[in-house]
């Protein structure tokens, strides 16, 4: 400890002396001085700093400014530098206040300052932690609301969960946390009997309430038994977290008052003592950035500090005597929200209150502040309302803007999938809860995809921005338009029905049929196929009713398209189509989650027992399992989903290559949906030009049948793919009936042999002359050949002997995760 390097700042010569002395006593040798803020920063800049001990005020800078100095890590010393504030001018609630927003780790009075050492031996035994993160508990029966809430709030408090009102009851005794969060409607122990327990138990813990519009009254009710403040469901995140904010720092200023009040209690006896501690407090107020401010009953402000000015503009004097209502911007959000907590101060209801509001400025820019208000009574029972101001702008600002992107769809401006996955789920667990009746529509656009193969993405882009001003238009205030696919929309229509349902889905398919949209000379006439779904309580999952609404959208489109289909349980088609629908929506959704994995197989050079690539193996990622591609795939070319999964899979190989310059080349599979679809050329362009990855370290590869399928379509295809660079292989070769007269029309490298000629190779006759022959045709036309499901070494040898080059199984080597392969690489 006493080689530790420590700072003293302060602008009086004859108090540093005495610190320095201090640390001296208590074996502290390497202590520097510095009077003014440019000397600290000099030394700060020139030497690494272990510990600093600072006055509040001195020349040029002062303490506040310079922890955060300290804290954004610009200088050489450690941003968790262990700050401690020895000061001569003294309110406690106030400095811990500001030091919890600045990062100072301890305040001390100078008249304490005897315990300097022991502090400061404290804290650079721990390494300058600092504040703790105030704790929040959230007593909800809805898993998905209390998610949604942890996801918000993870940010800025630590969050615990409770399902129901007596696991909520026992984590709040064991834990008194600083705010909790309380359903109004729970089961066994209700949300009116949680809140009367724990305030019986402690009066002054802030609760804020949680319902929905149909239980305001009762959370009136609740308010009036002691709730700090409520939110109604389905809440804005910016709104949940401003009501967080306020109920979980409601009582600093009202502390920082009372202490106020007791040092003058103490001191009354002398007017000089009286007039020099409020000179006291009069001089750290007018250095804080925070306004402090006191109003009549009437709401004219009769103090204010010197923060005031640079906040709003107008000086002091142009805000005493006024109404402080006169400073706030003449919008009724605003206006009506200081109305009504000012009110309910005077009135009782409240002990005090926090909120945020928007004030004018004079320079008519935006400006909003974190206020908050504390009731005062005088002796005489005279009541005026103390508060402070904290500038808020920029947050607000960015919260806003970060709040539109998280929740809006970055094309269309609509609503995304974020917002729509959340308030679907809210209507869910209305309908299963209140018996509610809502529905849900999933659009997708007819013929869409022609747009984009013939005039491309951009024009793609246009036109759908173009269809989402028109349903913009077309729906109810209340009903919630999404973008939740490329070309796919969903609308909720809370409070609705079927038979209400049904004409606007009618008017939506007139609408989008009505508007061709026009590009040059060109001219596409879009329809659209519409599944309706009820959310009516049936099911306990908001996923199950967009399943429903799916498949009756994949009914409509197979029925001819441009229609509208209402989900029934006796039309599902068959087995197989739900089963389609459901993989496309989990393959979707494990895309958005970056749960698709590959797992990589090696291929061996037979000749030189090398491995001289790998092939790509899709995984899905599910929460309860890994699912290998035989399971979902089949699935996936029902839905016509394969393009999705392939494009997906070609990002991550490319991204796998880029990564990992030492892996040697991959392969991976297409399906015929993929290789047909004219995205496929200009996507794998772009991932190889914006990665830098060679093509020659990829290999594509592509079925026997799905090849021979469409021959000029493919030649096309694979001549491209050869111009770039990449590699072309055809997959299970030897199972067409066709294959040979058409072999050297496809300009491929090499040839994949079915497996069914492998698995039996070592005691089949009839498999090797196939092979070989197979072998020599491949020699001749300069193709490699590789064979697969080589599982022992009998198989392995006879590859050799017929003259095949490469070989892959499980005998060669299992499919692996990235990490496992890489290694093998790794010098």
């Amino acid at each position: 400890m006493t080689k530790a390097r420590i700072l003293i700042v302060h602008p009086d010569t004859a108090a540093r002396t005495l610190l320095r002395d201090l640390l001296a006593l208590a074996g502290y040798e390497a202590v520097q001085e510095a009077g003014s803020g440019s000397d600290a920063l000099r030394l700060l800049r020139r030497t690494p700093i272990d510990a600093i001990v600072s006055d509040i005020e001195f020349p040029e800078l002062d303490a506040w400014r310079l922890a955060r100095l300290v804290r954004s890590g610009v200088l050489p010393s450690a941003p968790t530098t262990p700050f401690i504030i020895v000061a001569s001018t003294w309110c406690e609630r106030i400095a811990e206040t500001t030091a919890r927003e600045f990062g100072v780790n301890a305040l001390l009075a100078f008249d304490e300052r005897q315990r300097l050492p022991e502090v400061l031996a404290a804290e650079l035994a721990r390494g300058g932690g600092l504040y703790q993160r105030s704790r929040v508990l959230v007593i909800e029966d809805y898993p998905e609301t209390l998610n949604l809430v942890k996801r918000i709030l993870d940010a800025r408090f630590d969050v615990d969960l409770a399902e129901d009102g007596e696991i909520g009851l026992r984590k709040w005794r064991e834990g008194r946390h600083e705010l909790v969060l309380l359903d109004v409607m729970l089961p066994k122990l209700s949300g009116p009997e949680v809140l009367d327990r724990i305030l019986a138990e402690d009066p002054a813990q802030p609760v804020v309430i949680m319902t929905a519009n149909s239980t305001l009254e009762l959370a009136e009710q609740m308010m009036m038994k002691g709730a700090a403040d409520f939110v109604t469901k389905p809440f804005r995140a910016e709104e949940l977290r401003r009501v967080c904010e306020i109920a979980a720092r409601r009582e600093d200023y009202l502390v920082s008052n009372r202490q106020f009040a007791e040092k003058v209690r103490h001191l009354e006896d002398s007017r000089e003592a009286y007039r020099k501690i409020s000179e006291s407090h009069q001089h750290l107020l007018n250095h804080l950035r925070t306004v402090v401010l006191e109003m009549d009953a009437g709401g004219a402000i009769r103090f204010l500090n010197r923060a005031w000015a640079q906040l709003t503009g107008f000086s002091v004097d142009e805000g005493l005597h006024k109404p402080f209502a006169a400073f706030i911007a003449p919008k009724e959000e605003s206006q009506g929200a200081l109305r009504r907590y000012f009110q309910s101060l005077l009135a009782g209801e409240a002990r005090d209150c926090r909120f945020e509001l928007e004030l004018r400025s004079r320079s008519g820019d935006p400006l909003w502040a974190d206020c908050r208000l504390v009731l005062m009574v005088a002796e005489d029972g005279r009541k005026s309302v103390s508060g402070s101001l904290d500038n808020i702008t920029h947050r607000k600002l960015a919260e806003s803007e970060v709040e539109r992107l998280r929740l809006h769809d970055s094309l269309t401006g609509l609503y995304n999938r974020v917002f729509f996955d959340a308030r679907l789920a809210e209507l869910a667990h209305r309908a299963d809860t209140w018996g509610e009746r809502h529905a849900l529509l999933v659009i997708d656009l007819d013929h869409f995809k022609v747009i984009n193969d013939s005039v491309g993405h951009h024009a793609g882009d246009m036109a759908l921005q173009e269809i989402s001003r028109l349903l913009a238009k077309r729906l109810r205030q209340d009903d919630i338009l999404c973008r939740v696919g490329g070309d796919e929309f969903a609308v909720l229509l809370a409070d609705s029905d079927v038979e209400q349902a049904m004409p606007i889905a009618t008017a939506i398919a007139e609408l989008i049929k009505a508007h061709p949209c026009r590009f040059d000379d060109q001219v596409f006439a879009l329809g659209s196929s519409i599944g309706i779904s009820l959310i009516d309580g049936s099911s306990a999952t908001s996923d199950e009713y967009l399943k429903r609404a799916d498949i009756a959208l994949y009914v409509a489109k197979q029925r001819g398209r441009n229609r509208i289909r209402v989900y029934d349980p006796a039309d599902r088609d068959s087995d197989e189509l739900r089963a389609s629908v459901d993989w496309a929506r989990r393959l979707r959704q494990a895309l958005d989650e970056g749960c698709l994995e590959l797992h990589f197989q090696p291929v061996l050079h037979i000749a030189s027992g090398q491995i001289a690539y790998y092939e790509a193996l899709a995984r899905l990622r599910l929460p309860e399992r890994l699912v290998a591609p035989g399971e979902f795939i089949p699935a996936l070319e029902r839905a016509g989903e394969m393009p999705t999964l392939d494009f997906a899979v070609l990002d991550e190989v490319v991204a796998v290559l880029a990564a990992n310059p030492e892996l040697p080349r991959i392969a991976f599979n297409l399906s015929a949906q993929s290789f047909t679809d004219a995205r496929l050329l200009p996507r794998l362009e772009d991932a190889l030009e914006k990665s830098g990855v060679r093509p020659a370290r990829l290999i594509v590869e592509l079925t026997e049948s799905d090849s021979l399928s469409d021959v000029r379509a493919s030649q096309q295809v694979i001549s491209r793919l050869n111009e770039l660079g990449c590699s072309f292989s055809i997959d299970d070769f030897g199972s067409g009936f066709s294959t040979f007269a058409y072999l050297k029309e496809l300009p491929a490298q090499s040839l994949k042999l079915d497996g069914s000629y492998v698995r039996n190779l070592a005691s089949d006759p009839v498999d090797q002359a196939l092979v070989q022959a197979i072998s020599q045709v491949a020699v001749a036309l300069g193709k490699a050949t590789v064979a697969e499901f080589v599982e022992d070494a009998a198989v392995l040898d006879a590859l050799r002997r017929l003259g095949i080059d490469y070989a892959q199984g499980y005998y060669i080597g299992r499919p692996q995760p990235l990490a496992q392969i890489a290694r093998e690489f790794k010098p």
